[in-house]
């Protein structure tokens, strides 16, 4: 199977044809001649310090709360690594990405997964995980367009969390890389924007918005923490890639972004609405929610269709999937991740019935 017949619902990454190249290329011209000095230097470990300050303008802080990074995965592993010991407790969503499981384990912590419901984490299920003496250092929420499940938390539950951090004294780690990319509904408060007890750390990332190859992402949180995890960074790489950040810095200044995030989502809703149209027609059996904006379907399919054998079977027909079971410490063996963000339309309908194809094949 070669790549050009492929068809790849695995990786949550825009296509290229949404993607503002000429844009990009603009805005490294505009960087190189506006601060030739600072973008060919080292820098500093919390980044190129005017996107630093549009990142905090964009949020409502100031810019001793944030650290820009090399991909918001690497903001990631920065507050787990300062936070996070061997043995110490952690909640995360049921299902969630897999890397955030990955990552937490290989730290050695007490993964506790709490079951993700239509409108975002179960409180009461969590509540009582907290009452049983369960005492997490943080809980890891994604919570817009969720990856992989596509549900967004309610407002309600946003501020049900901010009472139990308060009440048990743990950190919210809001990881928010699909904020922008809505479809439909309006915008929602994010938890950092309602937390005046300095319990939320904030990280999105502009993989998403601008594209994946600028690799930026950011942190905002507590100005300690903050500096904290700055040292951390310098001892580890100086500075992350000033190249890549003034480009995005230029590229936000311009305008530019509010019209790369209003190309993306046009194109992905148009392509999650599709899918669910090819879902319903060639496998009914399935059940899955259409998200509201982001990247991912989550589908749960019949009970006699095993994604262990549906992997390879797919593989076979040329169309790429992410097993459910990726994501949860347990379980999810007759669900999968479908990312709509890299298909084009024309490709959907025809990945779908591939899949179809594949799972007849491994019934029973």
């Amino acid at each position: 199977m070669t790549a050009e017949q492929l068809i790849s619902f695995a990786r949550g990454a825009p296509s290229l044809d949404i993607i503002d190249v000429e844009g990009l290329k603009a805005a490294a011209a505009r960087a190189f001649d506006a601060d030739p000095a600072g973008v060919t230097a080292y820098g500093t470990s919390v980044g190129y310090v005017p996107l630093r300050k549009w990142i905090a303008e964009k949020h409502g802080v100031s810019a001793d709360q944030v650290i820009v990074t090399n991909g918001s995965l690497q903001a990631d592993a920065f507050l787990f690594n300062h936070l996070v010991q061997p043995g110490d407790d952690v909640v995360v969503e049921k299902p969630t990405y897999d890397r955030t499981l990955l990552s937490l384990q290989n730290l050695g912590a007490k993964v506790h997964q709490v079951t993700l419901q239509s409108d975002g984490i179960d409180v009461d299920e969590l509540r009582t995980l907290l009452e049983s003496g369960v005492r997490p250092k943080l809980a890891h929420i994604i919570p817009n367009y969720q990856n992989p499940a596509g549900i967004t938390l309610s407002v309600e539950k946003r501020q049900a969390l901010l009472a139990l951090a308060a009440q048990y004294e743990f950190t919210i780690f809001e990881d928010d890389p699909y904020v922008d990319i809505r479809f439909r509904g309006d915008a929602l408060p994010s938890m950092l924007s309602q937390d005046s007890d300095n319990l939320v750390v904030h990280a999105s990332s502009f993989t998403k918005t601008v594209c994946p190859g600028v690799r930026v992402g950011y942190l905002v949180g507590p100005a300690a923490l903050i500096d904290a995890i700055a040292k951390k960074a310098t001892n580890l790489y100086i500075s992350p890639g000033m190249v890549s950040e003034a480009i995005v810095h230029q590229f936000c200044v311009s305008g530019d972004i509010e019209r790369s995030v209003a190309t993306v989502s046009a194109a992905l809703g148009e392509r999650a609405r599709v899918l669910g149209e090819s879902l319903r027609k060639h496998i009914p059996g399935a059940t899955f929610t259409e998200p509201d904006g982001g990247y991912f379907l989550w589908v749960d399919l019949p009970s006699d269709v095993n994604v262990d054998k549906l992997f390879p079977a797919a593989m076979k027909k040329g169309v790429a999937i992410v097993k459910g079971s990726d994501f949860l410490l347990e379980g999810g063996h007759n669900s999968v991740r479908l990312a709509y963000s890299a298909v084009t339309v024309e490709q959907i309908d025809e990945g779908v019935r591939r899949l179809a194809e594949a799972i007849e094949e491994v019934r029973g």
